[in-house]
């Protein structure tokens, strides 16, 4: 947005300008104005994480799925303006009774510890203004004119701001898109852009129905899409780019016939057409569905990047397991050694590592090659030693057997030697420790599927994942784009394919396929914005796919 600004009217004029997101202008406000809050101008600032431990201290339960939706819950009352009295007056059962109490022992402990949250970045200037005329007119002489982008997208703490900065001059701009309000979930709400024409009788309404990214057989499905939601101002976008291609539907059998049918035709369209990587996105609805198309790019030797969620291949338990592939491809990987050889713990510590790494330096040789040279003795004691040579031998074995034996059965006995499924369980709580090991599990089941219909060992397919992980840690701006819908709002792209489009994934009328929460029944108008949204991401080409069947655990479920 500076850089927009700058480039319009120049980088000298704005110097004066105040340009930040809501958040950043409430630490503005709260720093100038601590002392009429009662805070130090110092205070602190705590993260979720520190919130979390407060909230855990208070309930006194180490139930952490409990945890998260009380602490969403205390967030919407903040940003909906709702006090701790009023939660608790309010509150209609004993479990939002429950949390009711929390959010008022909490408010309390933090109030003590000279900190905010998040959330009261907002709505402690925003009670400021309400309660103190003289700091609320300093302020609105300090803002003379506002300007707010993604208006849609606000709560109403957010707007509640906004009408106590413009006071009575009302000089403000507003550039939302009713239909493209996706935030529901964590507080926005479309009552703001209702109740404008009610607060602001004056208000003077400029209609942007010209559209200059997409073709217009892609805006006439966007339009007709959205039409059947209920309008707060009424628009039909057009454009003058062209007819454009035609809107593709495709149907695959599952998950993995839909992952490959995308990227194989994405391939042959970008060989077709001479097109960039990055000219192509996918875009689906929960993170869970970017892992069939990872590894199939993968496969392919396609580079990605992924937003809007962790890569499957950057979760910790893959690195591990992929650490220990790489060692067995290539006994000169220091990094993949070191990591291997202290995931699961196994005695070698800090001190036995950098003993090794030493001696390793001075003979110019590999850490793994280091631990089989008789000077080790003389570095470290019987036991450190002994303890690095069985961990040694043990990757040796299973180097030899991989070269030799079918890649699922010798995978599921590395993992089994080195008792990773324990480490998880000791690591983790047993939520946490569970879904680790499904992916573990699914990680298994891919490489012994593709050693299967490749006739690879899995030493050979160990070389190309080691390959694609060297190639992560430089990864080519040329890339296709992997994104949730909602990461993916205000960006565009020439090719679009959007994936998942069957009920229960788009739109989403039950329990999240994530497991990360419920979307109750009714939400069917913001399920509509959002597939409204990756419709419009498209310039020239759209693509939607969907399955007839779907994994859910390890079961299909017919669509």
């Amino acid at each position: 947005m500076q850089g927009r600004a700058a480039s319009l009217i120049g980088k000298g004029a704005i110097e004066g300008l105040t340009i930040s997101t809501f958040h950043v202008l409430g630490v503005k406000i709260l720093r100038a104005e601590a002392r009429r809050l009662g805070l130090r101008s110092t205070f602190s600032i705590f993260d979720a994480d520190d919130c979390f431990g407060i909230s855990q201290g208070l309930l006194a339960t180490t139930d952490k799925a409990s945890l998260r939706r009380a602490q969403s819950t205390i967030s919407l009352w903040k940003n909906a303006m709702l006090s701790p009295e009023e939660a608790i007056a309010s509150a209609q059962n004993e479990d939002a009774a429950q949390t009711a109490r929390l959010y008022c022992d909490y408010s309390a402990t933090l109030s003590a510890y000279q900190a905010v949250y998040f959330d009261d970045l907002i709505r402690l200037p925003t009670e400021l203004f309400r309660k103190d005329s003289e700091a609320r007119k300093a302020w609105q002489d300090r803002f003379a004119y506002l300007l707010v982008d993604e208006y849609q997208d606000t709560n109403a703490c957010q707007y509640e701001l906004l009408r106590v900065l413009t006071g009575e001059r009302q000089s403000f701009t507003l550039v939302g898109d009713d239909d493209q309000s996706i935030y529901g979930w964590r507080g926005a709400t479309l009552d703001n852009l209702t109740g404008l024409q009610r607060d602001f009788p004056t208000l003077k309404i400029v209609k942007l129905e010209q559209n200059y990214r997409s073709s217009q057989r892609i805006l006439h499905a966007a339009n007709t899409l959205i039409a059947k939601n209920p309008k707060i101002f009424e628009k039909r976008l057009w454009s003058d780019l062209g007819i454009g291609d035609e809107v593709v539907v495709n149907a695959a059998d599952d998950d993995d016939a839909e992952a490959e049918q995308v990227v194989m035709r994405l391939l042959a369209h970008k060989m077709l057409k001479h097109t960039k990587f990055s000219d192509y996105a996918v875009l689906y609805r929960s993170n869970q569905q970017a892992r069939a198309f990872e590894q199939m790019l993968r496969r392919e030797r396609v580079p990605y990047v992924l937003s809007g969620g962790q890569s499957f291949f950057e979760r910790a338990e893959i690195r591990d397991l992929i650490a220990y592939l790489r060692i067995l491809v290539n006994g000169d990987d220091d990094p993949a050694f070191i990591r291997a050889a202290t995931t699961p713990k196994r005695g070698i510590g800090p001190q036995t590592l950098e003993s090794l790494g030493k001696l390793s330096g001075e003979l110019h040789v590999s850490l793994f090659e280091a631990t089989y040279r008789d000077e080790l003795s003389d570095r470290l004691a019987a036991r450190s030693k002994e303890i690095l040579r069985q961990f040694g031998d043990t990757l040796n074995r299973f180097e030899w057997r991989a070269k030799r034996e079918p890649a699922g059965v010798v995978l599921d006995d590395f993992i089994k030697a080195i008792g990773y499924e324990q480490y998880l369980h000791d690591s983790n709580d047993e939520r946490t420790a569970a879904n680790k090991w499904q992916n573990v599990l699914y990680f298994r089941n891919w490489i012994a599927k593709r050693a299967e219909e490749d006739d690879k060992s899995l030493i050979e397919i160990a070389q190309t994942i080691a390959l694609l992980s060297s190639l992560d840690k430089d990864k080519e701006s040329d890339s296709v784009q992997l994104s949730t819908l909602h990461a993916s709002k205000g960006l565009e792209f020439p090719h679009v394919f959007l994936v998942g489009v069957e009920e229960g994934y788009l739109p989403h009328l039950g329990r999240d396929p994530t497991g990360e929460g419920d979307i109750a029944p009714g939400r069917i108008e913001e399920e509509r914005r959002l597939m409204y949204v990756g419709v419009t991401r498209a310039q020239r080409s759209l693509t939607l796919t969907w399955c007839r069947k779907r994994k859910r655990a390890r079961e299909f479920e017919p669509k």
